[in-house]
């Protein structure tokens, strides 16, 4: 069982459906003990990552949460939640994150209009959720903020706007995709199906 971690914010339907319609089991879930029971955590997320952060660490879902990677449950942040495995976000202030990757969380630079808002492009290395070929995948994107790896090994992909940043990172059994899979079409749906068969 997947279970989509609710926590307050994100558009968590549309990613339990993707995965159901995948054939996975995938629950909305803000309850301790069905999160520690499922096989696999997603932590969506949409809006500001102050917010995002006080939430997990009031319900205590935060602490769950590390408890069970730390287990070696398959973990997926998408958008605001991957940001969150970053030590820090530099959104409106600074704020402390879930530390799982090493660097930080900083807004675009760019000459473009941001948010950058769109289909766009992943050049991607050989993981788990995503295919290192060569062959493009676009996949869609709603983000003012990127995350900026410390370690080189950690970015799963990079994506051109203005430059090359961080859209997804990978370390063992956490993953991070800063664009909406769920909204992707059939490439993201293939992105959700192997990280719904990753073996815990």
């Amino acid at each position: 069982m997947i279970a989509v971690v609710d926590y307050g914010m994100g558009n968590l339907r549309s990613v339990q459906k993707a995965f159901e319609i995948q054939g996975f089991d995938a629950r909305i879930t803000n309850e301790k003990n069905i999160i520690r029971d499922a096989s696999h955590l997603v932590l969506p997320g949409v809006g500001a990552i102050a917010d995002a952060m006080t939430n997990l660490n009031k319900s205590g879902l935060a602490g769950v949460l590390l408890s069970e990677i730390q287990k070696g449950k398959p973990f997926l942040g998408i958008c605001l939640g991957m940001q969150m495995l970053f030590e820090k976000s530099h959104e409106d202030g600074v704020h402390e994150c879930l530390g799982l990757i090493e660097g930080e969380v900083v807004p675009f630079d760019v000459d473009l209009w941001v948010p950058h808002i769109g289909w766009n492009s992943l050049d991607s290395k050989d993981t788990a959720i995503l295919d290192g070929s060569g062959k493009e995948i676009y996949v869609y994107f709603v983000h003012s903020y990127h995350g900026v790896c410390k370690n080189e090994e950690d970015i799963a992909a990079t994506t051109r706007y203005g430059y090359d940043f961080t859209s997804a990172v990978s370390r063992g059994n956490v993953f991070g995709v800063q664009f909406h899979p769920e909204k992707s079409g059939d490439a993201g749906l293939e992105i959700l199906n192997k990280f719904g068969g990753i073996k815990p």
